[in-house]
């Protein structure tokens, strides 16, 4: 990525200039494995593999990417097509060698699965997951999501966000909109104090939380 050392994981070919239509994909500590993964088909044991994540952690990214570089196909959401479906396509990527990235909110041990043959396949098909987002990756992402927005950032807001806020991809895109939205009404960029107003009026951070870490900055 755009930056080594403790804050981005190198990899041997970018996926940092994201796709068409989409913006970079950010790679940290919860998303490196799969990411490494996903770029070693060559490696796989079977032709077949589960992308698992929480929502908004960029899982549908990494799946049209993964489309682009390998021409392989990606189903995106098990429960979005028949059982048959997943069935024969499994089944075409063994043999015609074309991998399918299947991309689900849960493992294949806890799908409901119908057809006995489907059920066990899916028992041989290795399960990458994205994890929480770590300081890193969220205070990347925050900075990420604003420029994409063309929004200009104070110093240190990203780094102020972090530390107060519910660790969760669905509350980093949560706070995104609401500064955005804030910058817009107020006509201007986001100061760290524009941010702990609009974040504390709309109960994005713990009140408590932010008390105690500002004494014990204060002392």
């Amino acid at each position: 990525m755009r930056r080594a050392g403790n804050r981005q994981i190198a990899l041997p070919l970018d996926w940092s200039a994201g796709g068409e239509n989409d913006g970079p994909l950010i790679v940290g500590t919860s998303n490196a494995d799969a990411v490494r993964y996903l770029r070693h088909v060559s490696t796989w044991p079977v032709r077949t593999a589960v992308l698992t994540g929480p929502r908004g952690s960029g899982r549908s990214l990494m799946g049209r990417l993964f489309a682009r570089e390998t021409g392989g196909r990606v189903i995106d959401g098990h429960d979005s097509v028949p059982e048959e479906e997943i069935f024969h396509a499994w089944n075409a990527a063994q043999v015609s060698g074309v991998p399918l990235l299947i991309v689900a909110d849960a493992p294949p041990a806890d799908w409901h699965v119908v057809l006995p043959d489907l059920a066990s396949r899916l028992r041989a098909v290795p399960v990458l997951s994205i994890g929480d987002p770590d300081d890193c990756l969220a205070r990347d992402l925050i900075e990420t999501l604003f420029a994409q927005r063309g929004v200009a950032l104070a110093p240190g807001v990203a780094s102020y966000i972090v530390p107060r806020m519910e660790r969760s991809y669905v509350m980093i895109h949560r706070i995104v909109a609401a500064l955005d939205a804030a910058s817009l009404e107020k006509g201007g960029g986001i100061s760290i104090r524009l941010t702990r107003e609009t974040l504390l009026s709309q109960g994005l951070i713990d009140p408590d939380l932010l008390e105690r870490q500002e004494e014990q900055a204060c002392r």
